[in-house]
């Protein structure tokens, strides 16, 4: 049997080991018994050692800096010392490859591709539990976002290049804000629509020589300086003509000669025609 001065340093060793001192060697004197057990011992401590500094190092690489491919270097042992760094690898790409893929979609959503979708699958092993729901919840919301893009384009396109009025974007599958902008642009659309339709109304009547009608929409802005505007070439014009008919009629029909027209409150080309009518007249 050992002296139990020979076995002391290996329980201080093991209780060392034992509460987590990965920094206690033992001097393996000899060639006997003592000395391959604590050459083993040493070897213990060695790769747990290993182990820890890893775990250490790519959290640290992982968690802190950012680098997402760093892993365990491959452990100095074999058996369950393999499988452990094995398994933390798994681990570390069950969590970082899902986000990595979540990156690459919401970069090229900020760049303005909304062709990219996370993929649940993930090869063989397929996206389970929080990683499934943060992967589909980002799928949706460029499906969202697409979705949204696609119809606003559309109904600016038929609306401001191809002047096809009465266009509305489509809100079935939207939600939310995404469902709010949508229905906001379709009621710009239809303000617009009605008020380019009105005002289209009014200036074809003039040029078919109905002066009876009105710009009536509701308008604010420069649309309703717009409105104003037509509505005042109205008003003009037909004070023009009903003074031209007037004294056309009272020197022409009636034999009433000095007849003027009188149209207050026109200028430029409406008062010339006028000072022309007078002229004439006269």
């Amino acid at each position: 049997m050992l002296p139990e001065s020979d076995l002391r340093p290996l329980l201080v060793g093991l209780a060392g080991l034992r509460d987590g001192d990965f920094r206690t060697r033992l001097d393996p004197r000899g060639d006997g018994l003592l000395a391959e057990i604590m050459t083993a011992f040493n070897q213990v401590v060695e790769r747990n050692r290993h182990l820890t500094e890893e775990l250490v190092r790519v959290r640290r690489e992982v968690a802190r800096q950012g680098h997402l491919d760093e892993r365990l270097t491959v452990s100095p042992g074999t058996g369950m010392w393999a499988t452990s760094v094995e398994a933390a690898n798994a681990l570390i790409d069950a969590l970082v490859i899902p986000v990595a893929n979540t990156a690459r979609v919401l970069d090229a959503v900020a760049d303005g591709d909304l062709t990219q979708r996370v993929d649940l699958e993930e090869g063989n092993r397929p996206l389970r539990g929080g990683l499934r729901r943060t992967g589909k919840a980002v799928n949706r919301m460029v499906d969202q976002l697409a979705l949204f893009t696609g119809e606003v384009t559309r109904v600016a396109r038929e609306v401001g290049t191809e002047g096809r009025l009465g266009g509305r974007a489509k809100v079935q599958g939207m939600s939310g804000t995404w469902r709010d902008v949508t229905e906001a642009v379709n009621t710009m659309a239809a303000r617009l629509t009605a008020q380019v339709r009105d005002i289209a109304v009014v200036t074809t009547a003039v040029a078919r020589g109905d002066l009876t009608r009105q710009v009536t929409v509701e308008a604010t802005g420069e649309l309703l300086e717009l409105k104003l505007t037509v509505n005042t070439m109205v008003d003009q014009l037909s004070a023009f003509a009903d003074e031209v008919t007037r004294v056309a009629r009272e020197v022409g029909t009636e034999g009433r000669l000095g007849g003027q027209a009188q149209v207050r409150g026109v200028s430029g080309v409406w008062k010339d025609l006028t000072d022309n009518v007078n002229f004439m007249a006269s």
